[in-house]
């Protein structure tokens, strides 16, 4: 057998195992936008087509799963995102930057409920959370930065209050807290965001 040959078999057998991670993470995600919030090991293999054996070799545990699948809703996400111009007057920031942030946070709404159940005990979705807070902090930080200066000394403090009213766990309260529906729910988030942004701006 050549090397040829050799390096070919070892190709393919990485290709399969990551088709089979991906089947396995994309069969986690599904059961979760379906409505199991805690899917099994048995239920997601059953859905993947795989045997449990196979899960458990893939990924050594649920949180090697979790941090799979955290970077799976991040990479939807990064597709799902448009740059938002910074040049644009602060009310058409905030309308476009709160359009935006409603339709991502429906986009991630069955994964975040799934993981706000059992985050107290898993350190993985603890860590997937801290991304989307990095992510919207810096979004946040790059498109009201003019507005950010004008805070001075209490640009912390905005930046903290924009970014909590960004979160799902807001738009959580909004949606199945108040029972608003997703227009309501964002002209409350743009309600809020832009009296915050406002009341710099017009200092």
């Amino acid at each position: 057998m050549d090397g040829v040959e050799v390096a070919s078999r070892v190709d393919g057998r990485t290709a399969r195992a990551e088709r089979t991670r991906a089947a396995i993470v994309e069969a986690h995600l599904a059961l979760i936008g379906e409505g199991d919030l805690r899917p099994t090991g048995e239920r997601i293999a059953e859905r993947a087509g795989i045997s449990l054996r196979t899960l458990w070799t893939n990924f050594k545990d649920m949180e090697t799963l979790f941090e799979a699948s955290g970077a799976e809703v991040l990479r939807q996400q990064d597709a799902a995102y448009r740059p938002i111009p910074t040049g644009l007057p602060l009310a058409k920031r905030v309308d476009a930057y709160c359009r935006q942030r409603a339709r991502l946070l429906q986009l991630i709404t069955p994964s975040a409920r799934a993981a706000q159940m059992r985050e107290p005990v898993s350190d993985q979705l603890h860590r997937n959370r801290l991304k989307h807070i990095d992510r919207v902090r810096d979004e946040v930080e790059e498109l009201f930065a003019a507005e950010l200066v004008l805070a001075g000394r209490g640009r912390e403090q905005l930046l903290n209050a924009l970014v909590a009213a960004s979160m799902w766990p807001a738009w959580s309260m909004l949606r199945y807290g108040l029972n608003l529906g997703v227009d309501q729910a964002r002209a409350v988030m743009t309600r809020t965001v832009g009296a915050l942004l406002a009341e710099v701006a017009a200092d």
